[in-house]
């Protein structure tokens, strides 16, 4: 049975107020679907390319990335995932290590625990999948993620959804592998099943001891991830949490699960105020931008109006001084003419 958006709010006065007594469950440790799938990252081998957020963005039906491929400035400043762009690939540091950033599908996810309508589900195949006819757009989730990689289509007025990578679910269920590895063109990214990465991970380790931090991150980081990461420099050198407990994330969250029909009922208010007071702003901005504009471009249309009749001003003074200096030439050219004649008649007499 699905709740739609309507009927969530007709019962969140009746949440809210069994909030105060409700109690939070008890929580057994899920340690992950048999034979699910997962992919390694390896950061040592990629070199940055971005060519993952491309075929990400297209295999998902979004518009290409603004910035090229091969436009390098891009690297200037950390970015995080949005709705047009489910996946990102950062710069950390001088030395050209590079990262993809995205959904980490744990195993035990953080945003399935604190969604009070189930609209998130953890599959037997790896990838957390997200059903946005469920989704009362509260956000707790987008809030709740360790990772910061869940985004939400705040532009989108009418049916606003949840947005970040799907692990190209429809993509392993035709039995093919995730764009992003499919693309990558050194290996960087690996598809297979979760328990034979962590064998390919510790091999590595083995064949080459001094390239790796001996450590996958994401085997038992928050009780797992289905995304697992090798790196040659600290974790939190690549924006990786710092010594993650090893707790699943719901086990840390139940105890104030209890609130999320408030939380429910407050957060969208409030975002849709901050929101909507954010667009103001902006409105007001423009409007100012568009009256300064216009009082410029009055300013200069009266200097130049006055610019005009300034020059047919003297246009017409130099015109009427040439009048005046070629009749004058004129008089004094008959005028000698005329003395001249004189002077003929005064000879010849």
């Amino acid at each position: 049975m699905s709740t739609s958006r309507r009927g969530f709010l007709k019962g969140v006065a009746a949440g809210a107020l069994a909030a105060s007594s409700a109690k939070a469950g008890s929580t057994e440790h899920f340690s992950g679907y048999a034979g699910r799938y997962g992919l390694l990252h390896d950061t040592t081998l990629c070199i940055g390319c971005r060519s993952c957020e491309f075929a990400c963005n297209e295999v998902n039906g979004l518009p290409a990335p603004e910035t090229p491929i091969n436009d390098k400035k891009i690297f200037s400043e950390k970015r995080g995932t949005s709705e047009k762009l489910y996946t990102v690939v950062n710069s950390y540091g001088s030395a050209g290590i590079f990262r993809k950033h995205q959904c980490m599908h744990c195993n035990e996810p953080c945003c399935a625990s604190v969604c009070f309508v189930n609209a998130f589900t953890k599959t037997p195949e790896g990838p957390v999948l997200y059903d946005p006819d469920v989704c009362v757009g509260c956000r707790y989730c987008v809030f709740a993620c360790p990772y910061y990689a869940l985004a939400y289509e705040y532009d989108d007025p009418v049916t606003p959804r949840v947005v970040r990578c799907t692990m190209c679910y429809p993509r392993i269920k035709e039995g093919k592998i995730p764009a992003c590895a499919e693309a990558c063109p050194t290996g960087a990214i690996q598809f297979g099943r979760r328990d034979e990465l962590i064998q390919v991970a510790h091999k590595r380790f083995d064949k080459y001891p001094d390239r790796y931090v001996k450590h996958i991150f994401g085997e038992h980081e928050w009780g797992g991830t289905s995304w697992l990461t090798l790196a040659g420099v600290p974790f939190e050198q690549l924006g990786l949490p710092k010594d993650p407990t090893l707790e699943p994330l719901p086990n840390l969250t139940t105890g104030f699960l209890s609130l999320a029909p408030i939380v429910a009922a407050i957060f969208p208010g409030l975002l849709a105020g901050m929101y909507a007071f954010t667009k103001r702003k902006e409105q007001l901005a423009e409007d100012e931008k568009g009256k300064l504009l216009a009082d410029a471009e009055a300013r200069a249309e009266e200097r130049l109006t006055e610019v005009v009749q300034k020059g047919e001003e003297r246009a017409e003074r130099e015109a009427e001084y040439e009048a005046r200096a070629a009749e004058k030439t004129l008089k004094d050219k008959q005028q000698s003419a005329k003395e001249g004649s004189d002077t003929g008649k005064e000879e010849s007499r």
